[in-house]
Order: structure tokens, then C-alpha cells, then sequence
């Protein structure tokens, strides 16, 4: 077999076919396993960078106003990079390597370049221009003289141009994706984090807000991921060049299913802006907490919902375009049980050792236990969520896979009207009652609409008889709930002997994170042994 899976023909271009025995080799499991290990290492760098985040700059008004001119950019990168982007692009060019023309192919990708490049150039230039008005929209409910606007307003305008250089990373991504190649962009991010660690250490005592820093970091990380992702694409004989011709075919087709795909792709995102809006009204610091409470709770779902549902795409829309019914359902019910397996004790761990894992991640320096016991109610709240936004992850490339964006848009305006009804309704109980938490009634309005979405989506599969459950998923689901049920008690035992994990000092927090960590997870795991669960019946079919 041969080692490299160059896809390049004798002229140079992108070539369509790979070996049948690569194809073949690289299963739904050991893709996700890569993608998962890639994001794993990155995960790891990125809670380096909110420990020393916290403890250097805490939660006070500069942090939130960064996590707002982050945020806002962040979510556009949704739309334009590895969200919407991808999932209208993937099919789209698995389409096209199904048909076998690798000139057809090599057009689609140079006026896709040059069309993307320009929309984001464009959008980029936008935001710096209306950057003002774009933190009062988003701080709507703060104090009009607030210094939080004004300090959200300068950091918009650098950390915009990150959004051009992560969208061109992510187009490279895709088509490394769509060529099984996983492992260089799942590992990209962790440059990211780098690039914003390099910055809190190296240039955050040349501002007078220190926090300033954390924004151009982000920016650089753009810049940096760009550098290596673009290049890295001559590997697989892929050479972009940038056609503009927004009356091309291949991409007014991508552009038409984008379109709808901005809600549904990203509606946790949106949920967080609506989020975002609210938290406006709250304490300065109500922005930063949910940050951090953001942080813990994508950890499960970055590492394998969108492992899973980056891998399934691809392979889905093979089926679909091979009119492969059966293999259709057999891997999206495979990538179904593999989250609710995952998803489920990540929820039940996340609430159990909240507290424990704010303490240990982010508690000194700045960061102080009152900031641990905010962040921790709004991770158990969000948690709740976890399992159906890891669902939703699997269940979008099912519909994307056979190019309908139109009913996951319409799921996703729904989640986003009851999510802003549920944060209405939260908030205003919690504040009327001076409840401190109001911030964790955000969490849980969004981990509700997060269940309403999951479970919308499954509906609309099963109503169109596109996918039918198989067999076994009343015993599954009941072994999952028994051991989940004996993971959060041995944890929980541990959590009563350690007693405030607040008080702890740094080295005792981190051994007995890791102590109840190992002791719940082989709980989990071993109970699923002794029920009869081994690697290969995770394989794919």
C-alpha cells in the first residue's frame, strides 16, 4: 500500500481518487481517534492559557471585555470557517471527487478561494469600521458611560482581522478533511493557544491594560495558523489560486447552502451572544464567568462531538452520493452511540467536579474562590446540555450530507427564540429574587435549548425516513445510566472525604482532581466491561 495519499497527477493539480486501501483503513473510529487525540493536545494548551488568564488578569471588567471582542469574531469564524463554511463545502467536493474530474475539481477550489477571501476581507473591514456599534449592540444592557464599551470597541478592532486568516485555515482544513486527513487540522489550534500564551507572557506589560494583550494574541494566532495550514496544502498537490467569480457555479452552490446553514451550524454559538447580551445587564464579571464556564463544559464537546461529526461528514456524504442507504444509517447511528457513550458521564462528571476543576484550572493569582463558586454553578448548569450539543454535532451532517440546510436552519431559529425566552424568563426570576446566580440561569437556558435543538433534529431524521435506529439502543442507554450512576458516587465519596476543594492548596488540588478523575472514569469504564462492552464493537460496521 503505498504510504503517502498524494493526490497529485502529472500536471500538478488536485488529483480525486485516493487507494481503495486507504480509503478502507481509515475508519470512522480511528479517524475520530486521531481528530480526538490532535484536539486533545490542543485542549490541554488552551487550559494552560485560561490558568495563566486568570490567574494574571481574573474577571474583572478588561477580562470581559475581551471575552466579548472574542466572541463576536469567533462566531463569524463559524459562519466562514469550519461551521457553515464546511458544511456546505465538504459535499460539495465529495460530490465532484465522486464524479472524477479533477479539472472540474481544481476550478471549484480556485473560485471558492477567491470567493471566500473576498467576503471575509470585506466583513473584517466592516466590523473594524462599526466596532463602536457593535459593542453597544452586544453590551445593549450595560451602563451607557460603561468603560466595558469602550474598552469592547478597541479590542474589536484587533481582534477582527482574525476572522480572514482563521477562514483561509479552515478552507485548507476542509480539504484536508475531505482527503481523510485529519490530524494537522485538529492539531492547528493548539498554535492558537500558543500564540495567546506568547502574548499575556511577552507583550501584556507593554499596555496600560494588561488585558489588551489577550486580543492581539488572538489576531497573531490567526496569522500564525494561516502560515502553516496554507502551505501544508502543496503536500497533497492542492494549489488554490484566487478566482473571483461570484456567478460561478461551484460557488453559488456552496454560498446557497451557507446561507441556511449560519443558524443551524452555529446555534450554540448564537445562544452564547444572546447570552453575551444578557450578561450585559449583570455584574461586569457575569461575562467573564460564563466564559470560563464555556471553557470547561467545550472541553467534551470539541474533543469528541466535533471529532465525530467532522469525521461523519465526509463519510456520510459518500453514502449519500453512492446511494448507500443502509451503510447511511449504520454510521449515523454508530456516531449516535458513540456520543450518548461519551457525552452522557462528560455531563455527569462536569456537575459532579465543577467546583473541584475551577478550583484547580484557574483558582490564584487574581482569580480568587468567590470567582471559583461563579464559574462552578454556571459549569454544572451548562453541563446539563453537553450530551444533546455533542448529538447536535452528529446530527447537522446528516442533513448537510445530503445538502439540506434548510430544515436545520428552521430547528435552529426556534432554539434561538425559546433560548432568548428561557434567559428572559431565568434571569428576571433570578434577579427578582437577588439571587447571586443569575449568570447560571444564562447556562441553563442555553443547555435547555441545546436539548430542544438535539431532540428537534432527531424528529426531523426520523419524520423524513432518513434514519431508523437499530437494534439495542434500550440496553445501551440503561448500562450508560448505570454507570454513570456508579462513577458519580465514587466520586462524590471522594468529594465528601477532600471536603472544600477551595482551601486546598494548588499541588492537593491538582492530585486529588486527578485521584477522582482516574477513580470515576474506571468506575465508568469498568462497568462497562463487566456488561460486556469491548473496543471492537465500537469499530466501524
Amino acid at each position: 500500500m503505498a504510504e503517502n495519499p498524494r493526490c497529485v497527477n502529472n500536471e500538478g493539480t488536485f488529483a480525486v481518487q485516493l487507494p481503495e486501501t486507504i480509503v478502507v483503513k481509515h475508519g470512522l473510529l480511528r479517524s475520530t481517534a486521531i481528530f480526538g487525540s490532535m484536539t486533545f493536545l490542543s485542549r490541554i494548551a488552551g487550559y494552560v492559557r485560561d490558568s495563566l488568564q486568570a490567574g494574571l488578569f481574573g474577571t474583572g471588567a478588561a477580562v470581559s471585555a475581551f471575552v466579548v471582542a472574542y466572541r463576536i469574531p469567533n462566531y463569524l469564524r463559524r459562519i466562514f470557517a469550519e461551521g457553515s463554511f464546511s458544511s456546505a463545502f465538504v459535499p460539495v467536493l465529495s460530490e465532484l471527487r465522486e464524479k472524477g474530474d479533477e479539472s472540474q475539481i481544481q476550478d471549484f477550489l480556485d473560485h471558492v478561494a477567491g470567493a471566500l477571501l473576498a467576503v471575509v476581507l470585506i466583513v473584517t473591514a466592516l466590523g473594524i469600521a462599526l466596532s463602536p456599534y457593535i459593542a453597544q449592540l452586544f453590551l445593549a444592557m450595560a451602563e451607557k458611560d460603561s468603560e466595558l464599551v469602550e474598552m469592547t470597541a478597541a479590542m474589536l478592532r484587533i481582534t477582527f482581522p482574525y476572522l480572514t486568516f482563521i477562514s483561509m485555515t479552515a478552507l485548507a482544513g476542509s480539504v484536508m478533511n475531505s482527503l481523510k486527513h485529519f490530524g494537522l487540522p485538529a492539531f492547528i489550534p493548539v498554535l492558537h493557544n500558543a500564540a495567546i500564551i506568547f502574548a499575556m507572557l511577552a507583550l501584556a506589560q507593554y499596555f496600560e491594560v494588561p488585558a489588551f494583550a489577550l486580543a492581539w494574541g488572538v489576531t497573531l494566532a490567526g496569522v500564525l495558523q494561516f502560515c502553516v495550514m496554507w502551505p501544508a496544502l502543496k503536500r497533497f498537490g492542492v494549489r488554490p489560486k484566487f478566482k473571483l467569480d461570484f456567478k460561478h457555479e461551484g460557488v453559488r452552490r456552496v454560498f446557497k447552502l451557507m446561507l441556511p446553514t449560519i443558524f443551524s451550524s452555529s446555534v450554540a454559538q448564537l445562544n452564547l451572544l444572546v447570552g453575551t447580551v444578557f450578561a450585559s445587564a449583570l455584574v461586569a464579571n457575569a461575562q467573564s464567568w460564563l466564559y470560563f464556564s464555556d471553557r470547561l463544559t467545550e472541553l467534551p464537546l470539541g474533543l469528541f462531538g466535533v471529532a465525530i461529526g467532522t469525521v461523519i461528514l465526509p463519510h456520510l456524504s459518500r453514502q449519500h452520493a453512492a446511494d448507500n442507504r443502509a451503510g447511511y444509517n449504520r454510521a449515523l447511528d454508530w456516531g449516535m452511540k458513540t456520543v450518548c457513550l461519551i457525552g452522557i458521564p462528560a455531563a455527569v462528571g462536569l456537575v459532579v467536579l465543577a467546583e473541584p476543576l475551577c478550583a484547580s484550572l484557574f483558582q490564584r493569582g487574581k482569580f480568587t474562590a468567590e470567582d471559583t463558586r461563579m464559574v462552578a454553578m454556571a459549569v454544572s448548569a451548562m453541563s446539563i446540555g453537553i450530551p444533546a450539543f455533542m448529538l447536535s454535532k452528529v446530527l447537522l451532517p446528516a442533513f448537510y450530507s445530503r445538502q439540506d440546510t434548510k430544515t436545520p436552519m428552521k430547528v435552529a431559529v426556534w432554539t434561538v427564540f425559546l433560548n432568548v425566552a428561557l434567559i428572559a424568563a431565568f434571569v428576571s426570576i433570578l434577579r427578582w429574587l437577588h439571587s447571586p446566580y443569575a449568570h447560571a440561569g444564562i447556562a441553563l437556558a442555553t443547555a435547555f435549548a441545546g436539548i430542544f435543538n438535539a431532540a428537534a433534529l432527531a424528529w426531523c431524521l426520523r419524520r423524513e425516513n432518513v434514519f431508523h435506529p437499530e437494534s439495542g439502543w434500550t440496553s445501551w442507554l440503561l448500562r450508560i445510566g448505570l454507570a454513570c450512576a456508579l462513577m458519580a458516587t465514587v466520586v462524590l465519596l471522594i468529594r465528601w472525604h477532600v471536603g472544600d476543594w477551595r482551601v486546598l492548596g494548588s499541588l492537593m488540588r491538582f492530585v486529588w482532581l486527578a485521584v477522582a478523575i482516574a477513580a470515576g472514569g474506571g468506575a465508568y469504564f469498568a462497568s462497562h466491561w463487566l456488561f460486556g462492552l469491548r473496543l471492537r464493537h465500537l469499530r466501524e460496521v
